[in-house]
C-alpha cells in the first residue's frame, strides 16, 4: 500500500483526552480517532491489526474444536430478566426501548442469547459437546469511559460458549481453551499469565483471568504471584498465608477509654499512642443496597470490597459518606467502632485472632484500649475481607507472593448450570433422565489486545509493535522522493518485496526526511527500509528494526531476502 492512496492522519502533538501512552499512540499515529466518550472509529492501519488479531483468534478456536457463528447486538431484555443479570448488570447495561417500548439490551455478553439458542435445539447428549465463538462488536455504558481501548463503551471482542453433559467433561473443554489463550497470545507477541479473579456479574463457580504484565499506567490490574509454584492471582481474588502473625496477649484486659485529638486515620493513631499498626482494628462503614454494615480488619490491612460485597450479595456496596457515619456511630470520620453499635458486623478472620486491641470509640477525638471479640462485641460473620499482601507466604506452598502489574486481555469463566437452568437448557442423558448443559464462558478483548501491545512494546518515538499483528510487516521509505533514482529504487523494491508475499507500506510522500522517519517510527512497523542519496550511491539501501538501534546499508539487489531475515528478529 502507498502512503498517499491511504488515510493515516498522524499527529504532532498528544491529544488532552489521552491519558496513557498507548492511547496517545492510536490517536498520534492515526489508527483512530474519538467520536464520542469510549466510542472510536477505526482507521485504516487500526482496521489492519484487528484483522490479525482476530485472525490468529479465529485460527486457534477453531484448532480448539470451536465453530464460529454470530449473534445479534440487540437482545429482548426479557431474556435477562430470565437469568436474573437485568437487575445484577446495573448501569454498565446499555439499555434501551423500541417503538412498541419493549425493553432492549445491546449486548456486552451472550451467555443469555446462546443458552436461549441451545435450549431449542440440544436435547440429547449425543448432540454435546459443543463449543460456539463468535467475535461481534459490544457495548457497555462505562460511568468514566477513558484509556481508549481499555476502557471503552464500545469494543470489539470474541465470546465463546461450551456446552458439556457434566463437570468432568466440563474441565476437559476448559482445559483446551485455556491452551488456545496461551497459544494465541504468544502468537500476538504478548506473554500472558492465567491468574484467579472474581466471577462478578457473570457468576458461575470459578474464573481465570489473562493478564500481560505492562511496568506503566495502564497496568491497571494488581497480581499478586507465588515465587516458587503457579499460584497467581488478582487482588480481588487473592488470599496468602501470613508468615509473621503479630503476638497476642492471653490475659483479657479491662476496655479503657482514652483522648487521641485529631487521631483519626491510622498513621495519626499509631503516630500518637505509640503503638504498631497490628494493634489496630479499623471499622469501616459501608452501604450494601441501602443498608448499613460494618467492615472490620486490622490496622496495617486494607479492605477488599468485592470479597465483602461477594459475602453480603449485595447490587451495590459504596463506602459511607460522613453523614452516615455521624448517624451510625454518632462520631465523625475516623472514630468508628464496634463496641455498641447495632450495625452488622462483618469480621476478618485476623481480628478473631486479635486481643486488647485499639478499635474507634465511636465518640470524637476517642479510641478504646483492650477491646476484645464476644466480650465487648460479636461479629455477625467472619470472612476474609482483606486485600492480600506482597511480601506475605502462598496459601498453596511456602513460597513467597509477589506484586505486579497488568492488563487484563482475556477471561474464562466455569458457569456451571447458572445460565441453562435459568433459561431451559437441558439435555436427555444416557439413562433418559433431564440435565441441564454445563456452561463455559470465554472472552478475548480483540481491540484491547490490540492496545495492550502498545502499552507493552513502545518508546518515546512511537509504537513498536509484534510483527504478527503490526498492520504492516516492512515500510520502504525514500529520503527524497523527488530524486528519480531513489523513486525508481523504491518502486521496484516495493514491488518485489510484495511479489515475495511481504506486507509493505510505501512512504511516496514529498515529506521531509524527518518528518518521514518520525513517522515511520510513530506507527510502529516492524521493519524499515531506507533509500538515501549516500546508501544509493553504493548500489545499497538501509535496514533497521524498530525495536533495535542499529542500521544496516545491504545490497539492493539482495534486500528482499535481507528483510526476510531481519524480520526473524523482530518482535
Amino acid at each position: 500500500m502507498r502512503w498517499s492512496k491511504t488515510f493515516i492522519p498522524t499527529l504532532r502533538e498528544v491529544p488532552a483526552e489521552a491519558e496513557l501512552i498507548s492511547h496517545q499512540y492510536l490517536l498520534r499515529a492515526g489508527y483512530m480517532r474519538r467520536l464520542a466518550a469510549g466510542v472510536y472509529v477505526y482507521l485504516p492501519l487500526m482496521q489492519r491489526v484487528i484483522d490479525k488479531v482476530s485472525r490468529i483468534v479465529r485460527e486457534e478456536m477453531n484448532a480448539a474444536g470451536a465453530v464460529e457463528i454470530l449473534m445479534p447486538v440487540l437482545h429482548p431484555a426479557e431474556l435477562w430478566q430470565r437469568s436474573g443479570r437485568w437487575e445484577t448488570m446495573g448501569k454498565e447495561q446499555m439499555r434501551m426501548k423500541d417503538r412498541h417500548l419493549h425493553d432492549m439490551v445491546l449486548g456486552g455478553t451472550h451467555e443469555e442469547v446462546v443458552t436461549d439458542l441451545l435450549a431449542g435445539e440440544l436435547k440429547s447428549y449425543k448432540q454435546l459437546p459443543l463449543n460456539l465463538y463468535q467475535i461481534q462488536t459490544k457495548f457497555r455504558d462505562e460511568i468514566r469511559p477513558r484509556f481508549g481501548l481499555m476502557r471503552g463503551r464500545e469494543f470489539l471482542m470474541k465470546d465463546a460458549y461450551t456446552f458439556d453433559v457434566d463437570e468432568a467433561a466440563h474441565k476437559i473443554a476448559y482445559q483446551k481453551m485455556v491452551d488456545a489463550y496461551f497459544k494465541i497470545f504468544e502468537r500476538c507477541g504478548l506473554p500472558a499469565k492465567k491468574v484467579e479473579s472474581d466471577t462478578g456479574a457473570m457468576g458461575g463457580k470459578a474464573a481465570h483471568e489473562f493478564m500481560v504484565p505492562v511496568a506503566t499506567d495502564g497496568g491497571e490490574n494488581i497480581i499478586l504471584s507465588c515465587d516458587t509454584c503457579d499460584y497467581a492471582a488478582n487482588i480481588e481474588k487473592a488470599i496468602f498465608r501470613e508468615l509473621n502473625p503479630p503476638p497476642q496477649e492471653k490475659e483479657l484486659k479491662p476496655i479503657q477509654e482514652v483522648a487521641t485529638p485529631k487521631a483519626a486515620t491510622i498513621e495519626e493513631i499509631t503516630a500518637y499512642l505509640k503503638l504498631p499498626a497490628t494493634k489496630f482494628v479499623k471499622t469501616l462503614l459501608f452501604i450494601a443496597d441501602g443498608r448499613p454494615v460494618a467492615a472490620l480488619i486490622r490496622g496495617d490491612r486494607l479492605i477488599n470490597e468485592v470479597k465483602l460485597r461477594n459475602h453480603l450479595r449485595c447490587l451495590q456496596l459504596e463506602m459511607a459518606g460522613p453523614e452516615v457515619v455521624e448517624a451510625v456511630t454518632k462520631a465523625p470520620v475516623g472514630f468508628a467502632g464496634p463496641i455498641g453499635l447495632t450495625t452488622p458486623l462483618v469480621v476478618d478472620p485476623e481480628v478473631m485472632a486479635m486481643t486488647n486491641f485499639v478499635v474507634g470509640a465511636n465518640k470524637g477525638d476517642a479510641h478504646i484500649l483492650n477491646a476484645n471479640i464476644e466480650r465487648d462485641f460479636k461479629p455477625a460473620a467472619v470472612v476474609d475481607i482483606k486485600n492480600a499482601a506482597a511480601g506475605e507466604g502462598c496459601p498453596r506452598c511456602s513460597g513467597i507472593l509477589a506484586q505486579s502489574l497488568g492488563i487484563e486481555v482475556g477471561n474464562t469463566f466455569m458457569l456451571g448450570t447458572k445460565y441453562s437452568e435459568a433459561l431451559g437448557g437441558k439435555f436427555l442423558d444416557q439413562q433418559g433422565q433431564e440435565k441441564p448443559y454445563v456452561m463455559g464462558s470465554y472472552g478475548i478483548g480483540i481491540t484491547r489486545t490490540a492496545q495492550t501491545a502498545i502499552e507493552k512494546y513502545h518508546d518515546d518515538k512511537g509504537i513498536i509493535w509484534p510483527k504478527a499483528i503490526a498492520p504492516y510487516q516492512i515500510i520502504v521509505t525514500t529520503l527524497n522522493a523527488a530524486k528519480p533514482a531513489q523513486q525508481k529504487a523504491a518502486e521496484g523494491l516495493y514491488r518485489d518485496l510484495q511479489a515475495a508475499g511481504f506486507e509493505v507500506l510505501y512512504d511516496d510522500r514529498p515529506e521531509r526526511t524527518g518528518v518521514k522517519l518520525n513517522d515511520a517510527d510513530l506507527i510502529g512497523i516492524p521493519l524499515r527500509i531506507a533509500i538515501g542519496d549516500k546508501s544509493l550511491a553504493d548500489g545499497k539501501v538501509e535496514l533497521k528494526l524498530r525495536h533495535r538501534p542499529e542500521v544496516e546499508a545491504v545490497e539492493l539487489s539482495r534486500a528482499v531476502k535481507a528483510a526476510g531475515e531481519w524480520l526473524e528478529r523482530a518482535i
